[in-house]
């Protein structure tokens, strides 16, 4: 099947997507797991915070929503991710955008493959693995 990106805002698209999608295949593969069909969605903060609220009763902004529909061993999701959230996040965190992206992009794809982050080992192993894949995008 596939990983695709969709746009439901103006001015924003995806520089090196088939890069980002081999990365992307690479973690699936990694985890043991197949690909499926994955759709991300680039949207904004006011859509975002709506699918946060009517889905996981949560009234914040956040970066990205994960939605699972993995069956078996078949790796099927769909990851809404906030472009303003991205950009404001990699000032903050004094990165480029486009690294931002790839890191958000890729901790969708983990969770997708069963990977959490609720505790602090786990937002630490998934931290390290976001980087792993992060460098391998960039080709270091």
């Amino acid at each position: 099947m596939k990983i695709g990106f969709h746009y439901d805002i103006e001015k924003f698209r995806l520089a090196e997507s088939k890069r980002i999608k081999s990365i992307g295949y690479k973690i699936i593969k990694d985890s043991g797991r197949n690909t499926g069909k994955i759709d991300v969605i680039f949207t904004s903060d006011t859509e975002l915070l709506k699918i946060n609220v009517e889905f996981l009763k949560h009234n914040y902004l956040t970066d990205i929503i994960t939605f699972d529909y993995c069956e078996g061993s078949m790796v099927c999701g769909e990851i809404y991710i906030s472009a303003e959230r991205v950009k404001e996040n990699a000032r903050l965190n004094d990165t480029s955008i486009r690294s931002e992206i790839r890191r958000v992009i890729f901790h969708g794809i983990l969770h997708l493959c069963g990977y959490n982050d609720a505790t602090n080992q786990e937002r630490a192993d998934m931290r390290a693995m976001e980087d792993k894949y992060l460098k391998l995008s960039e080709g270091k």
